[in-house]
């Protein structure tokens, strides 16, 4: 892709084509579109308007809607809340979307938005290096354009920086690997075999010596 000056990428994801595709902006801001709306370019291509932005606004996260889920929106300052997808009606790209979450002092800006479901757990870290894990479901689900509920607490001057969703079925995946006991190369094996030889070998040696004396 081609970058241009002062704009980044923030992410990438694999479609089907029949997905539908929802930004959020740091200033509250969404807009749902179906990635058809979206055409086909070259791998170096700069791409097209997904939301238009007010000034000093980002985009700060990409959600591909895959499943019958809630979207759920955390701001810097520890605050979150769910709400239905249905609430985020699917428009044309390149418009200025809908409010997300109502932005404010007290929740601060948006710094993730997951699509996520009840038995979904977030993974979230602040700037301080202080990581929380909290299940979703203690999470209301609320209308979109409300400022939502505290979900970390912060120590003064600190702030959310990312939000990670973990899904049961990627943990599950995770630890069925752990149960499992790793085959140990054939070259250690043999080499193990060889030291254990040597070391026999060396005492049998040692008591021969020790029997002429």
């Amino acid at each position: 892709i081609n970058i241009e000056k002062g704009d980044e990428l923030i992410d990438v994801q694999v479609t089907d084509g029949r997905n539908d595709i929802v930004l959020a902006t740091r200033h509250g801001m969404s807009i749902r579109f179906h990635e058809q709306d979206v055409r086909d370019m070259g791998r170096t291509a700069t791409g097209v308007w997904g939301i238009a932005l007010d000034k000093k606004d980002q985009v700060v996260d990409l959600v591909v809607i895959r499943r019958s889920a809630t979207l759920l929106a955390v701001t810097e300052r520890g605050m979150g809340k769910r709400s239905e997808l249905d609430e985020y009606r699917v428009q044309h790209r390149g418009g200025r979307g809908i409010i997300t979450l109502k932005r404010n002092e007290k929740t601060g800006a948006i710094v993730a938005l997951k699509e996520v479901q009840p038995e979904d757990e977030l993974m979230m870290i602040t700037k301080k290096g202080i990581m929380i894990r909290v299940p979703v479901d203690g999470i209301r689900v609320t209308g979109r354009n409300t400022q939502g509920v505290k979900v970390m607490n912060l120590t003064p001057g600190d702030l959310v920086v990312d939000v990670a969703r973990i899904v049961k079925e990627d943990e599950d995946d995770a630890n069925g690997d752990e149960d499992e006991t790793p085959k140990k190369p054939k070259a250690v094996k043999a080499a193990k075999a060889a030291k254990a030889a040597k070391a026999a070998k060396a005492a049998k040696a040692a008591k021969k010596g020790g029997g002429k004396k």
